[in-house]
């Protein structure tokens, strides 16, 4: 069994172990600042119809019917033919999302436990500490399997083919130049070419209508750090260039604080001196992230956080694990939030 470190959604960069409960709950505490950064800050409380509406997703309408057979590149290298979507396994929570959206959830008969939106969350679990069970996605007759270069064990994806089950790997999401191909390739994989158009072009127009509520910058841009936490397995990250997080930041129109700080990988253990030098006006987390280290009171004591601009002010930004770095149809909502978060105007 995986201890709970850095594993999904993409395992090439060592990134992020994603769990459970889809809120969308930014929380972002306290008020003042340190100069021109500091009273761009406010309290971000969420509703409960707001948070209930965040935990779906909006499927395209009319669902499609696919067009089959499709033959696919995977991205290990293999020509994969599909020849039937009456029975589909997501092994991912992304990849569940860009599915369930374009109208084919009624195909899908399993999840991955990364998978947490409503329409998802009664299915049958196939992974077991964030690994693929074969037993348990055979047990279920899939005709297709969708994985990505995160999923693993490999031992389980080759079991699975050999098994002569259709199953494609696709390229991790980890930034948001990945989001249309990502949702192009799913699309022609199951058959629904023309659905995965159409899924594009309303993801963009979320993504820009979003995008231009970014307050035009004045000075400086604000900068964001992004810190992955497992208290519990005293796993503390500070991200980089190529965390996925920095990517999101940069749309957000602030900057990423571990990349400006001259952190050219995707993640680093945090120290005092990494998060003194990154000088983060506001500290990024995932929400499961925060509570494993004692909610904002437990994040001060993690090293360096307190002397920072954030930490001294509290304000930190929780987005939920199971949506975050998904980079897919729902990555406006992410955006929005990370965009109220950074920017709103503090209150008292």
């Amino acid at each position: 069994m995986r201890t709970a470190g850095p594993t999904r959604p993409a395992r090439r960069a060592r990134a992020l172990l994603l769990v459970l409960a889809l809120a969308l709950v930014p929380a972002l505490a306290g008020c003042g600042g340190h100069g021109s950064a500091g009273d761009a800050h406010a309290a971000a409380k969420p509703s409960a119809s707001a948070a209930a509406a965040d935990d779906r997703v909006i499927p395209l309408t009319p669902a499609p019917t696919p067009q089959l057979p499709a033959t696919v590149h995977s991205a290990d290298g293999r020509q994969t033919t599909v020849t039937s979507a009456d029975r589909i396994v997501p092994l991912t929570g992304g990849l569940s999302e860009i599915v369930f959206t374009l109208g084919l959830g009624s195909h899908v008969v399993a999840r991955d436990i990364t998978a947490t939106f409503d329409q998802a969350k009664n299915l049958p679990v196939i992974t077991r500490a964030h690994d693929v069970s074969a037993e348990g996605v055979l047990s279920l007759h899939p005709t297709v399997v969708l994985a990505d270069t995160s999923t693993g064990p490999a031992e389980a994806v080759q079991q699975i083919r050999d098994a002569g089950i259709p199953l494609i790997v696709f390229d991790a999401a980890v930034r948001m130049t990945d989001i249309d191909t990502r949702i192009s390739a799913v699309a022609a994989a199951l058959g629904v070419p023309d659905a995965g158009a159409r899924l594009r072009q309303r993801t963009d127009e979320r993504i820009a209508a979003v995008q231009r509520t970014v307050p035009a910058a004045t000075g400086r841009k604000l900068r964001v750090a992004f810190l992955y936490l497992r208290g519990t397995a005293s796993v503390y990250l500070l991200g980089g260039a190529g965390s996925g997080a920095d990517s999101l930041i940069e749309a957000a129109g602030a900057e990423d604080a571990g990349k400006a700080s001259g952190l050219n990988k995707d993640f680093t253990p945090i120290t005092s001196e990494a998060l003194v030098k990154a000088a983060p006006d506001v500290i990024l987390v995932m929400t499961k992230g925060l509570e494993s280290v004692g909610g904002l009171d437990g994040l001060e004591k993690v090293p360096g956080v307190a002397q920072t601009p954030a930490g001294l002010d509290r304000r930190v930004v929780a987005i939920d694990d199971g949506v975050l770095l998904n980079f897919g149809p729902r990555t406006d909502q992410v955006l929005r939030q990370l965009v109220d978060g950074i920017h709103r105007t503090a209150q008292g």
